[in-house]
């Protein structure tokens, strides 16, 4: 039922990307989802699937056997990933050949897109993204990861945490120092990004045990010594913080499109128990208890789509949308949120059930919901950015 839904918003391409995802992602039912949760293996089946059918390139460019579309395209089929039953371990295990190449695609040489970016596309390599690290959280400057030159490339110490797909992982994004932050004039300056080898050998990868989205792991990891080459290294060094910078936005518009579309899943799998289920001799739909929260929730999602979508746009068309895409993610992430807990209390006991999926529903909606930024800095952001208030931090 779903996958015949039009959205008025979208173009007929887009229409038609939409659907060709909710069909494809069909193949894996809420059974091979709740399975995956059960047993914490990360979904190849899934991924080497999406890859097989060229849908990992949807915004690489046709040089590197990409599809050249744009992020609001991008984002239309992770909304439907997400919106498929796969919710976030879906959307999680194909984010790396979605967006996390851009920094190649943008800022490396023409040997590097052609060498690192295909490869990828096609499934053969899974990639990690290790920026965050345990003591600095969202203060990205203050990185104490050191990469040192030395002859033919860098050697890499430090620590990195919530690092996805390490597990299986044979490729790792890396945000390291060059040079230390007290010698540099701006805080911005020193950071240089990496694309290379996930050696084992130098690198302790340790599992996080945590709520949710157990099939796709993520780790703390302690790198000593490890060896980069200089040919590994993505853009000028010292301009790694200038150039992640340029993914910020598309992130926030991905994860607030695939908080909609778990909103969306919540929503239609609460209406249909609602139909279904009769108490006191009549379904519990008919009772405007049921009624009026799912279509408040109804109505708060398919909003905040339109702000997710907006800010897509202005990104494809080259325009500034921080506060779009900022406003996007809370606004999805909120209204996501309100959309599972609701579906959980619409089925009941039932909803605390795991064979009923809205309670996998519900854990995986607090992953955009906390990451990658908290709500309460976006708040801090709109405040200074649009209100004009001074900054609080």
């Amino acid at each position: 039922m779903r996958a015949s839904s039009v959205d008025q918003s979208l173009t007929h391409d887009q229409q038609e990307i939409r659907d060709a995802v909710l069909k494809h992602c069909s193949t894996f039912s809420d059974d091979y989802w709740l399975e995956r949760d059960r047993d914490g293996v990360f979904p190849h089946e899934f991924h080497k699937s999406m890859a097989d059918a060229g849908w990992l390139g949807i915004a690489m460019p046709e040089s590197v056997g990409g599809a050249g579309l744009g992020i609001t395209e991008a984002a239309i089929m992770m909304q439907a990933v997400a919106e498929s039953g796969g919710c976030m371990t879906a959307a999680s295990s194909i984010h790396g050949p979605v967006f996390s190449m851009q920094p190649v695609a943008l800022f490396g040489n023409e040997e590097q897109r052609q060498r690192m970016i295909p490869p990828v596309l096609r499934g053969e390599d899974k990639i990690c993204f290790a920026v965050t690290e345990p003591n600095t959280g969202l203060d990205t400057t203050k990185l104490k990861t050191r990469a040192t030159k030395c002859e033919g490339g860098y050697r890499i110490n430090g620590e990195k945490i919530w690092i996805s797909v390490a597990q299986v992982a044979n490729k790792i994004m890396l945000l390291a120092r060059t040079t230390p932050l007290e010698e540099v004039k701006k805080k911005t300056e020193g950071l240089t990004l990496f694309f290379t080898d996930l050696d084992r050998a130098k690198v302790e990868v340790r599992k996080i045990d945590k709520m949710g989205r157990h099939a796709v792991d993520s780790n703390m990891l302690f790198i000593s010594d490890m060896f980069i080459p200089e040919e590994d290294r993505i853009g000028n060094e010292g301009d790694g913080f200038k150039i992640i910078l340029h993914g910020l936005n598309p992130e926030r518009v991905l994860l607030g499109a695939e908080a909609v579309g778990i909103g969306r899943l919540a929503i239609y799998r609460a209406a249909q128990y609602a139909k279904e289920r009769i108490v006191f001799d009549r379904p519990i739909g008919m009772n405007q208890g049921i009624q009026h929260p799912l279509a408040k929730c109804w109505a708060q999602v398919e909003a905040a789509n339109l702000m997710v979508m907006q800010a897509g746009k202005l990104f494809d068309r080259g325009l500034d949308c921080g506060v779009e895409a900022n406003s996007g993610k809370y606004l999805a992430a909120e209204a996501g949120f309100e959309a599972c807990h609701t579906a959980m209390l619409t089925l009941g006991g039932m909803g605390y059930a795991k064979e009923y999926h809205v309670e996998r529903y519900l854990r995986e909606i607090l992953i955009p919901r906390t990451a990658p930024v908290s709500p309460h800095m976006i708040l801090n952001f709109i405040a200074e950015k649009v209100l004009g208030l001074p900054k609080s931090y």
